[in-house]
């Protein structure tokens, strides 16, 4: 399990005054940082130069999400993104004057955690709308809660193709893996001319699901795909494993993962003889991937719907924000969740604190700004995003970069 990244031990307190808040929680939305953003070409609401900042009773949203345990990085880049988000927000006046603010239950993405973290928010009137959880599975197993109860569950990391099938309360900004893993067919297949496949992936809902719609996709542009297996997600060992895989014979790995078991399946795919390229789903592009894969990740290649170099305006808006912020530069994760605080400000905005007229705003509300998408507008019917954006990446000298076309290396070179 990887070590627990650091947090600003500032942002926890014991919040005796709110109800429903327990030790394990995170308040967010501080007021304005003095000239932090200034200058910064924020995307959220207007020129925090020219407002008066927030000062109102509070609007709530809540967050489940993992801050502790093996994908707690994830949240990390999260909170992040949440924060940077409402600096600009708050300091722009909030909404009609109210700064926006959030709890952040720890769920460490497991779903009998995300299903209790539910029912406490369904209780809590101050909640006006849920981010998250991270992984599909933990927000699935608890979308029947906020789905009976009327709180619009906003699942802006969730891919599963099913996860907005499970009611009109259930929304996202996220790609779906319907369309995001033909992407990953294109760029192994089309781009890397890859042609004879081993899949790994986890063997959870999510995983399974993105596996059989990448066969399907590789197939389809004229690849085989010659092993494919599924692991435990706390699994560590995976010699033997790929020990079949290297009997198999391929000529490109794929690795349906998140960072941790990612990087873990590097590191030993060397030391039983495999060098193949390899190319992973975009759940890797996260710096904990490049931490705990090593040199062993060099040479990897994976899709992102975010890369700070892009120079699309938006994008670069927000990266200098976030620099100025933060010190350090934004991840995907971090903007999915700047994007979302966006999405959460729309709809209160338009549906007031009224959890129904919430759910309804997401059919109202157009051109949302939006780093990952420049603008989003929300489809009624698969109460999803379409038109993502996807940047070609691939790890060198320990660190993410745009794709020149190159071909394919050994990932371990």
């Amino acid at each position: 399990m990887p070590t627990r990244p650091p947090f600003d031990r500032s942002v926890f307190r014991r919040p005796s005054a709110q109800p429903g808040v327990t030790r394990r929680t995170v308040l967010g939305g501080a007021l304005a940082l003095a000239g932090a953003m200034t200058g910064a070409g924020a995307l959220a609401g207007g020129s925090a130069a020219h407002a008066a900042a927030a000062s109102g009773e509070p609007l709530w949203f809540g967050v489940s999400g993992p801050l502790t345990g093996p994908s707690a990085q994830y949240g990390a880049q999260w909170k992040k993104g949440f924060d940077l988000a409402l600096d600009q927000i708050n300091a722009d006046g909030g909404i009609q004057g109210r700064p926006l603010r959030y709890v952040f239950e720890d769920s460490q993405n497991d779903p009998r955690q995300s299903i209790a973290i539910a029912q406490k928010f369904v209780a809590d009137p101050r909640i006006l709308i849920e981010l998250g959880d991270f992984s599909s599975p933990a927000s699935m197993a608890a979308s029947p809660i906020y789905q009976r109860a009327g709180l619009v569950q906003f699942g802006f990391t969730n891919s599963h193709p099913d996860f907005t099938k499970g009611g009109d309360f259930v929304w996202s900004n996220s790609i779906s893996q319907a369309e995001e893993q033909p992407n990953v067919a294109d760029f192994a297949v089309t781009s890397l001319k890859l042609k004879r496949l081993a899949v790994l992936h986890l063997n959870t809902d999510w995983g399974r699901t993105s596996k059989d719609i990448f066969v399907k996709a590789a197939k389809e542009r004229g690849a085989e795909v010659v092993a494919a297996e599924g692991y435990l997600p706390e699994e560590k060992d995976f010699r033997s494993t790929l020990v079949r895989v290297r009997e198999a014979n391929p000529d490109g790995i794929v690795l349906i993962s998140y960072y941790a078991d990612g990087a873990a399946i590097a590191r030993q795919l060397k030391p039983v003889g495999l060098t193949q390229p390899v190319v992973a789903v975009g759940s890797v592009y996260s710096p904990k991937f490049l931490e705990l894969g090593g040199e062993a990740v060099n040479g990897v290649h994976t899709r992102a719907n975010f890369f700070p170099a892009e120079p699309r305006p938006e994008v670069q808006r927000f990266v200098a924000a976030y620099r100025a912020k933060h010190n350090e530069e934004p991840d995907a994760f971090a903007a999915y969740a700047y994007d979302a605080v966006l999405v959460a400000q729309a709809v209160i905005a338009a549906g007031g604190t009224d959890r129904t007229a919430i759910r309804d705003a997401f059919t109202r509300v157009k051109d949302i700004p939006s780093v990952i998408f420049g603008k989003a507008t929300f489809d009624p019917d698969t109460r999803r995003v379409s038109g993502v954006r996807n940047v070609k990446l691939v790890v060198r000298d320990g660190a993410f970069a745009l794709w020149d076309g190159a071909p394919p290396t050994s990932a371990t070179n």
